[in-house]
């Protein structure tokens, strides 16, 4: 089965881009099924490459190689050894956490396949026709590749609609817990695979959090968007004077409670509160109340560039307010994880904001994604976490 494509629309998979929209195609051969996989050929009948099909999103075919190679089991098996030995031979990442990213999309040659490990369990998303078509072989091959045998799915993302698929949530292989324990440099975390954010922790952040909790020493610290208390944590780990943990999640705040148990750290020096973050900080401005350390770590405000105008509203309010609540030679630590947002943008949206505090500061890092969760040079899409690190003056 064939997709041709129209004249002169083969320059971005000539560059490698592994994305072919709806309006690229001339015509489609055969009558391939929503996942199925066909070969992409350029007007003038050259071969490009070898992608699944995806008839209901605007996305219509997402390619698994540029070479003309089987995709089959044995393919897909390769693909997720490469995965392995990045991030156990290359990064080595089980000296420092028993939890990762082992697949990474596009990234890691896997379009549609998000694979998280906690421990003894992996977490799976399948977020397109494509992977929804190889799921229950990937299972397999994850087990066989892992000796992991318990696996849990998270297919319950927005974006399955765009591909006509329905939401799948639930046990895909072995027994899994619901709430798992986890181990990141020394410390350790309860994570929600079945209820939490994504597939239940922002393992992205894992350095950062590392990092960031080092500055923390000694400061009064304002974590806001905090969930399950990642950067909290790491800041009361790292001799804070006092965390203030802000979340609209009960629950998450829970969970973070459950955190400062776990690793025996000073309850006293900690406070939570549940509420939307907007107003709070609005309230601890007419208070008066200041800091020596503030963390922005939002949701998503912007999933598409469609939406970046009025993301970019929020995420200057947001920053504005962090910037008059920070104290003389305090740290901002703020984030963008909008597709729609590219780090140029946000760098602009957060010197307006400093500007309009009237407050001096300074970029002392750029901070992104962690090394599990890999861009391809071919892909920029991939490198979604921004990450500013300000010192006001």
């Amino acid at each position: 089965m064939k997709l041709i494509l129209n004249s002169a629309r083969e320059k971005s998979l000539l560059r490698r881009h592994p994305w072919v929209f709806a309006s690229a195609i001339q015509s489609v051969e055969g009558n391939p099924a929503p996942g199925a996989t066909v070969d992409l050929y350029s007007a003038a009948g050259d071969f490009l490459a070898r992608a699944s099909y995806s008839p209901q999103s605007q996305i219509r075919a997402r390619v698994w190689t540029f070479r003309d190679e089987p995709v089959d089991a044995e393919f897909f098996r390769a693909q997720i050894r490469a995965a392995l030995d990045l991030r156990l031979a290359t990064l080595n990442l089980q000296h420092t956490t028993d939890s990762y990213r082992l697949l990474h999309g596009e990234s890691d040659g896997m379009a549609g396949f998000i694979v998280d490990r906690y421990h003894d369990t992996l977490v799976l998303q399948s977020l397109t026709a494509g992977s929804e078509y190889w799921k229950q072989t990937i299972a397999d091959l994850l087990i066989e590749e892992t000796g992991v045998q318990n696996i849990y799915e998270r297919s319950d993302a927005d974006v399955r609609a765009l591909e006509g698929l329905q939401p799948a949530v639930g046990v895909l292989r072995g027994n899994p817990e619901s709430v798992l324990s986890i181990a990141e440099h020394e410390l350790n975390f309860q994570v929600n695979i079945a209820a939490g954010h994504k597939t239940g922790f922002y393992l992205d952040q894992r350095e950062n959090r590392h990092w960031v909790g080092q500055l923390a020493k000694e400061r009064d610290v304002l974590n806001c968007f905090c969930y399950t208390g990642g950067f909290s944590i790491h800041a009361l780990a790292n001799g804070a004077k006092s965390v203030l943990s802000v979340d609209s999640s009960g629950d998450a705040l829970s969970l973070l409670d459950e955190n400062i148990k776990l690793n025996h750290l000073p309850a006293e020096c900690h406070t939570s509160i549940e509420g939307d973050v907007f107003q709070l900080l609005r309230k601890f401005r007419d208070e008066n109340r200041s800091f020596d350390m503030i963390i922005l770590d939002p949701p998503k405000f912007a999933p598409t560039a469609a939406h970046a105008e009025k993301a970019s509203r929020a995420y200057k309010d947001i920053n504005l307010l962090a910037f008059k609540l920070l104290r003389r030679g305090g740290i901002l630590v703020t984030f963008s994880c909008s597709g729609g947002v590219d780090a140029a943008l946000f760098q602009k949206i957060v010197a307006s904001a400093a500007l309009d505090a009237s407050a001096d500061a300074s970029i002392i890092a750029h901070l992104s994604q962690g090394a599990d969760h890999p861009v391809s040079l071919h892909f920029p899409e991939g490198a979604y976490l921004k990450g500013l690190v300000c010192v006001k003056g």
